[in-house]
């Protein structure tokens, strides 16, 4: 035991000593890092461990931080019982929107790119519009306005489907749904650029050779030579899909308002934006953006197992 003991020793020490030598062969490659390094580090790894820290505090900004254990997270889940409101609300919204704008952004994409050139710049214009068109979701309060003059009423009562007006952005049992299909119109982002540019990329002669070796049908050229070709993009989208679907909260509090009827379209990140920015609990909130943190790890490494499995 102590002889393998020293050779893992030895052999760790040998490592450490070559990757030493290999930095100081590249240190200009480092260099030109440096700029980008630095402004990650500064903007994105320093806030996410300083949230964790400060999640182990008590912290209203006014005050110096005081260290309170793990007493944020025992109030958070069993004693917070709109958090566990916003827990299930942003799973709902996870589980449906999420999936389901990842599908329709890659078979959009995948139709859009057998249009011809100029048509194709067009519908990609037309469908990326959405969600870069700033506070467009709020045209759905027009629609979905709780009096006969909202378009959704108005269409209803006058065909005699429904006898009063409804309150669509008020009633807990349409709020949910109203928002997840307005989150679904908004879902063709940066996942379906990143799609169409995948699906462009692709070489021609990988199809012709396909069809030579037995692919009879677009399914089987979708599957075995598409979809492997795509894992670089297919993996962006995820993330992308699952950041914008757990991070919901600009159109349930312009739609159904701040705070909504029970609660009823509360999400994390609302919670979040309650007690970070209206009530200055800052460990608190930071409790809850790291319980956020660590959901949106799990769903994607539980994505990177499954499209690993795509093509193989």
């Amino acid at each position: 035991m102590k002889e393998y003991l020293q050779k893992y020793l030895t052999l760790r020490k040998h490592n450490f000593q070559v990757a030493v030598k290999k930095a100081k062969n590249r240190k200009m490659c480092y260099l030109f890092l440096a700029p980008y390094a630095i402004l990650f580090t500064m903007f994105y790894v320093f806030p996410v461990v300083a949230s964790i820290y400060y999640s182990f505090t008590y912290y209203n900004i006014l005050e110096p931080p005081r260290f309170i254990g793990l007493q944020n997270y025992t109030s958070l889940i069993l004693q917070d019982d709109i958090f566990l409101i916003g827990v299930k609300n942003t799973l709902m919204i996870a589980l449906i929107t999420g999936p389901l704008g990842y599908i329709l952004s890659f078979v959009f994409a995948w139709l859009i790119s057998e249009l011809p050139r100029w048509i194709r710049s067009i519908a990609v214009v037309v469908f990326y519009a959405p969600s870069i068109a700033g506070n467009c979701y709020v045209i759905f309060s027009v629609f979905f306005r709780g009096d006969v003059y909202g378009y959704v009423n108005a269409f209803l009562l006058s065909h005699g489907l429904i006898d009063t007006a409804k309150l669509w952005l008020i009633d807990p049992k349409y709020m949910l749904p109203i928002c997840m299909l307005v989150i679904l119109w908004m879902s063709l982002g940066t996942g379906f650029l990143s799609f169409v540019a995948g699906l462009q990329g692709i070489d021609r002669a990988q199809y012709e050779a396909g069809y030579m070796d037995g692919v009879k049908n677009r399914w089987q050229e979708l599957w075995y030579i598409t979809l492997p070709n795509m894992k670089p993009m297919l993996m962006f989208g995820a993330i992308m899909a699952i950041t914008s679907s757990f991070g919901v909260c600009e159109v349930t509090m312009a739609l159904c308002g701040y705070p909504s009827t029970n609660y009823a379209a509360r999400t994390i990140v609302t919670h979040l934006y309650d007690y970070g920015f209206d009530r200055f609990e800052m460990g608190y909130a930071c409790a809850i953006a790291t319980v956020l943190f660590l959901m949106m790890i799990l769903c994607n490494k539980a994505i990177q197992s499954l499209l690993r499995r795509v093509g193989t």
